[in-house]
């Protein structure tokens, strides 16, 4: 299966106050693994940055006058995303961010029923719990020290690993069938394989043990006596 963990960086919080998205990071994997490819763009806001994101991301005005609006990079980016499940942490941000973006240039939306949220999925799987990207990382044990300031692709790379562990860590389990394992909202994949027994054989396996064996086992059980457990079990 062919997922994207994606993350954005913006200006703020609400697309409706004119907020936009300045940083878009995504990871490419296939059935839970980095494949190699990425997908990362600065964008040029069209407006000032506020100072209290700036201090998250260390994004400013000086450097992204000079970077493409979001309308020039909007099909390079489309065409990453085809085809494949989105991974966000808080989906719902990234999304209304980009979905305003995209409605700008009367672009169809991303739909949330093609999202797999790592934070309601942390939640889920640990209520009560931190459920922040930091907070992920110190659990599953993965290398964060580099992330001084939020980046996107950054981001992306840190979520690659915390997802693969939410969902069953490397060891998926002995479930061949790719689609079984897939993730399918509730969150745990193993759940796909609950309940499975196998079909039953085309035609019996044919006896290994020979007649002479047979024989000299029937012979040793009647050594045994009437009553002997294995002379009650034939």
């Amino acid at each position: 299966m062919r997922e994207i963990v994606l993350d954005t960086e913006t200006t703020g919080l609400d697309p409706a106050d004119g907020h936009r998205v300045v940083e878009i990071g995504a990871v490419e994997l296939e059935n839970l693994l980095p494949t190699g490819r990425v997908y990362h763009c600065y964008i040029n806001p069209e407006r000032p940055m506020p100072r209290e994101a700036r201090n998250i991301h260390g994004l400013g005005d000086d450097f992204l006058r000079d970077q493409p609006v979001f309308a020039s990079i909007a099909p390079a980016f489309l065409e990453f995303i085809a085809g494949a499940r989105l991974v966000i942490h808080n989906a719902a941000f990234d999304l209304a961010m980009l979905n305003a973006e995209l409605a700008r240039l009367d672009k169809p939306a991303l739909a949330m029923s093609g999202v797999i949220d790592t934070l309601a999925l942390t939640r889920k799987r640990f209520p009560g719990a931190q459920a922040s990207l930091d907070a992920l990382c110190r659990r599953f044990g993965v290398d964060n020290s580099g992330r001084e300031k939020h980046g996107a692709l950054l981001d992306c790379e840190l979520l690659a690993e915390v997802y693969l562990e939410l969902m069953g860590g490397r060891q998926q389990g002995l479930v061949l069938d790719v689609a079984a394992t897939a993730p399918d909202g509730s969150g745990d994949p193993a759940s796909a394989s609950a309940g499975y027994s196998a079909p039953p054989r085309p035609r019996p396996l044919a006896p290994r043990i020979t007649s002479a064996e047979r024989a000299a086992h029937d012979a040793f059980i009647a050594e045994l006596g009437e009553a002997a457990l294995w002379a009650k079990a034939r």
